[in-house]
C-alpha cells in the first residue's frame, strides 16, 4: 500500500495534523531520512509520519566501540546520539528529503536546558510538521521521577513550549513509576503529546573479557521484551491524557498487527515502530492490513474508534 492506496479507515487527526496511517517511524530507526531506501518494496508512505534521528545543537560522533547488541526478544543499544548537528540538519538534510504526505518530525536531544531549547527554536523555523523532546537525554538520576526531576522536566518542557509553534511531543523516559503523574506536569507545561516509552536501561557482559559489550556500558534494550510494559504506561498516560486532548505515542516491541491494536485499545492515538523495522523493513506495510482488517472485522469504520476502547474484566 502507500498513502493514495490506504484506506480511509487508517486515517487520523494526531495534534492538528492530517496522518494517512497511525503508524509512526521512530527516531533511531530511519537515520536523517534515507536509511531504508534502497530497500525494493519500502515506502515512507506507509507511515503517518517519520521522526529523523536525535539531534543536538552542535554535531556529536556518538558513542566509541558497540552500538548495538541483539539481546534475548529485542535489541540493546547505545549510541550517543550521532548527528551533524541542528544547523546541518535544517539546512541541508530538510532540504534533501521529500516524503509528503508523511510528515517529518524532529527529535530534539541536548544534556542542557539552553540546548535543548535552542534546538526547538531552530526547528521551529523549518519545514519539519513536529518536534519531539527526548528526554531521555537529560540526566534524572536514577530511580523514580519524582520531586525535583519532576520539575526539571516540567520546565524544560515550558521552555521548549514557549520558542516553538509547532507540535511538541514529549518523550518521556522508561524510569518512571507514575507515569500519569509525570504526565500531568507535562501537559500542565504545554504539551501537545506524550511518546512512550523510552528504550528500558540494562547491560550485556562479554563473558571472556568480563567487560559490557556496548563501548557506553550500559544501554537501551527495545523490542518485544518491553511491550508488556509499555502497554501498561500507555494506559496510564493515556487516563491523564485523553480528557485533556492530549495525544498519545504508544511504542516499544511492535512487530504485528496485533501489538499495534493492543497499543490502541490501551489509549494510543499512534503506534511507534522502531526495533520492529530491524526485523522487518516492510513491516509497516503488514501492520496497515492487519488493522484495516481488524476495524472490518469488528464493525469499526475508524482507527480512532479502536483507542482507548479498554474493557474492564
Amino acid at each position: 500500500m502507500t498513502s493514495s492506496t490506504l484506506p480511509p479507515s487508517l486515517g487520523l487527526n494526531f495534534c492538528g495534523l492530517n496522518f494517512h496511517s497511525p503508524l509512526i517511524l521512530l527516531s533511531g530507526s530511519i537515520g536523517f531520512g534515507n536509511e531504508y531506501t534502497r530497500i525494493e518494496g519500502f515506502s515512507y508512505q506507509e507511515a503517518g509520519a517519520v521522526v529523523l534521528n536525535g539531534t543536538t545543537r552542535h554535531a556529536r560522533r556518538g558513542y566509541s566501540g558497540h552500538r548495538l547488541n541483539e539481546a534475548s526478544m529485542g535489541l540493546l543499544s547505545a549510541t550517543g546520539w550521532p548527528n551533524p548537528g541542528v544547523d546541518v540538519v535544517v539546512n541541508e538534510v530538510l532540504p534533501s528529503l521529500d516524503i509528503q504526505p508523511t510528515h517529518l518530525c524532529a527529535n530534539v536531544c541536548g544534556e542542557t536546558l539552553e540546548n535543548l531549547v535552542e534546538v526547538t527554536r531552530r526547528f521551529n523555523d523549518s519545514s519539519v510538521s513536529a518536534i519531539e523532546l527526548n528526554m531521555a537525554s537529560i540526566d534524572f538520576g536514577a530511580g523514580t521521577l519524582t520531586g525535583d526531576a519532576a520539575d526539571q522536566l516540567t520546565r524544560i518542557v515550558a521552555a521548549c513550549r514557549s520558542v516553538t509553534i509547532k507540535p511538541l511531543i514529549t518523550k518521556l523516559p522508561a524510569h518512571v513509576d507514575d507515569m500519569g503523574l509525570i504526565a500531568r506536569h507535562c501537559i500542565e507545561a504545554g504539551t501537545d503529546a506524550i511518546s512512550l516509552i523510552n528504550p528500558v536501561a540494562g547491560m550485556a557482559i562479554n563473558i571472556e573479557s568480563r567487560k559490557p559489550v556496548l563501548g557506553h556500558g550500559i544501554g537501551g534494550l527495545s523490542g518485544p521484551s518491553i511491550k508488556p510494559i509499555a502497554i501498561l504506561k500507555v494506559m496510564q498516560v493515556a487516563e491523564v491524557a485523553r480528557p485533556h486532548g492530549v495525544a498519545v505515542i504508544g511504542q516499544g516491541g511492535v512487530r504485528s498487527a496485533e501489538d499495534a491494536i493492543e497499543f490502541l485499545i490501551a489509549g494510543a492515538d499512534a503506534v511507534g515502530i522502531c526495533t520492529g523495522l530491524y526485523y522487518d523493513p516492510l513491516i509497516c506495510q503488514k501492520i496497515n492490513s492487519g488493522i484495516d482488517a481488524y476495524l472490518k472485522r469488528h464493525g469499526l469504520t475508524n482507527v480512532a474508534q479502536l483507542s482507548g476502547s479498554l474493557q474492564s474484566n
